[in-house]
């Protein structure tokens, strides 16, 4: 990708310009307030990376220069919401460990492997055990999201239409098919409380995906996707094709691997109007991310769940298409940008942003 470092820099190639980017004594980059020409590079580095820059008031990393009515209420919030939701946080959260360590106290998990390192697989927990666990998540991660600020979650349901649920051969009098996976864009680490909270899924984590060396991440969730599809008692799969989160603005390419089982899916896009700070998760850093969440005292959050979507038998001998259809289907109904980068574009975004000069070692990432 050495376009994208020679676009980054038309005049020196090798590092960026001295009077781009400033750096604190601290240690921290800022963006300096460009000039005509700074301003130029930087305003052609945000429309080339569009799909992950800030538009809120907070500006570019949540970094920018403040009003000073914002600065008022940013402090007024750090003394009194702040520690009053970080407290609430902690509860909900020490409950729900409490409640889940009671309900598996006398239970073994089952495990896949008969090596002692073998994955804990309480996602097929059945019976009451799994009643309660379930229950009492949705409950509180609702509750987590109010104590975020998510006091009413607007939510609009597309009816289903001949044009967008393709079921072949099938009687209406007959069951629809269970889809196996929920698919959503992401924007935010906020999308997986509020898909906790609706339905609950499952989740792949990395180190389940190592227990088994043949089949990797694809073979693990297509196994899973399929098992849900098949199984009313198994749980639903959770799924992010797009492998980062952007501004809410933009859909990212999907990945396949969430279309190789050949079975429904269930597409929910979800929004997050701002006024003042975006919940978008984009370039700013974790930690102020949070704070600034914190401190606005009420966040929106927009649902669209649209009609299972039956694949063609074009679609799954396809999944590229498949997931392209699917893709373009929720950038319709959700009014998304489609963009072509990733994960990589994002890392150089990122790396332009914090000064930092080694932006080949960056492109060199393996996409996690």
């Amino acid at each position: 990708m050495e376009f994208e470092l020679k676009d980054l820099n038309p005049t020196q190639p090798s590092q960026p310009p001295p009077d781009v980017l400033s750096t604190k004594e601290d240690g921290r980059p800022l963006l300096k307030k460009p000039d005509s020409h700074d301003g130029e590079n930087l305003e052609e580095l945000e429309k080339k990376f569009a799909a992950y820059v800030r538009h809120d008031v907070y500006g570019t990393m949540g970094r920018g220069e403040l009003p000073l009515a914002e600065k008022l209420l940013l402090c007024i919030a750090l003394v009194t919401l702040v520690p009053i939701r970080v407290v609430l946080a902690m509860t909900v959260l020490l409950i729900y460990y409490l409640i889940c360590r009671i309900c598996t106290l006398f239970s073994a998990p089952n495990q896949e492997g008969e090596d002692e390192q073998a994955q804990e697989d309480y996602a097929h927990m059945v019976g009451w055990r799994r009643t309660v666990i379930v229950q009492c998540g949705r409950s509180l991660s609702r509750l987590m999201l109010f104590v975020f600020g998510f006091y009413w979650i607007k939510t609009t349901y597309r009816i289903p239409s001949s044009t967008t649920i393709q079921n072949e051969g099938k009687e209406e009098e007959e069951e629809p098919e269970r889809p196996g996976a929920i698919i959503s864009n992401h924007v935010s680490y906020i999308d997986i409380l509020y898909h906790m909270s609706s339905s609950f899924p499952s989740f792949v984590a990395k180190r389940e995906s190592k227990s088994s060396d043949f089949k990797g991440v694809s073979g693990v969730v297509t196994e899973r996707v399929k098992e849900a599809h098949q199984n009313k008692s198994a749980p639903m799969m959770m799924l992010f094709p797009e492998g980062t989160t952007t501004n809410g603005d933009y859909l990212l390419p999907f990945k396949t691997g969430a279309f190789l089982s050949q079975v429904p899916v269930l597409p929910v896009i979800l929004r997050y109007p701002y006024r003042r700070f975006s919940p978008a998760w984009d370039s700013i850093s974790g930690a102020r991310h949070v704070i600034y969440l914190l401190c606005q005292f009420v966040n929106h959050l927009e649902v669209i769940r649209l009609p299972i979507y039956y694949p063609s038998q074009q679609e799954k001998d396809d999944p590229k298409l498949y997931a392209n259809n699917v893709r373009r289907l929720m950038a319709s109904e959700g009014n998304l940008i489609m963009s072509d980068i990733g994960l990589a574009e994002k890392r150089v975004y990122h790396a332009a942003l914090n000064g930092n000069n080694s932006l080949p070692s960056v492109l060199h990432q393996k996409d996690d």
